[in-house]
């Protein structure tokens, strides 16, 4: 019973340790952010992406921090495909709206042209 109750304290220290490296892996993105060290924030991004993997619940902030980057970088094309990744993949949530007002922005500021819709014709006999 003592080795049970060991083990499974193990697993939440282990579980609680991982959520805290990726919060400060973000908060340090976040703050290489505001400094404008973009490249320092990607790589922060790309360490809390590493430990985050199958567990999506924080993969659309980080993508989205990753476009605003991009943006900054001058890599409008990337930094659209990355916001379109973010409506299309979690479409419910908070970072969606974020993504579609940056996403509107690049297109106001001539950076993004929305594909334009497909128009099929039939086909002629």
């Amino acid at each position: 019973m003592r080795t049970l109750i060991i083990a499974c304290l193990t697993l939440f220290t282990a579980g609680c340790s991982s959520q805290h490296a990726v919060d400060r892996q973000l908060n340090e993105a976040y703050s290489r952010y505001e400094a404008g060290d973009c490249g320092g924030a990607m790589l922060a991004l790309s360490q809390a992406e590493r430990r985050t993997r199958g567990r999506g619940e924080v993969q659309p902030e980080i993508s989205l921090l990753r476009g605003q980057c991009l943006e900054r970088q001058g890599l409008y094309v990337d930094a659209a495909h990355t916001y379109r990744f973010i409506r299309m993949r979690y479409p419910a949530s908070e970072y969606a709206y974020r993504a579609a007002a940056r996403l509107e922005t690049l297109r106001q500021l001539g950076h993004y042209e929305p594909a334009e819709p497909a128009i099929s014709h039939p086909a002629r006999p």
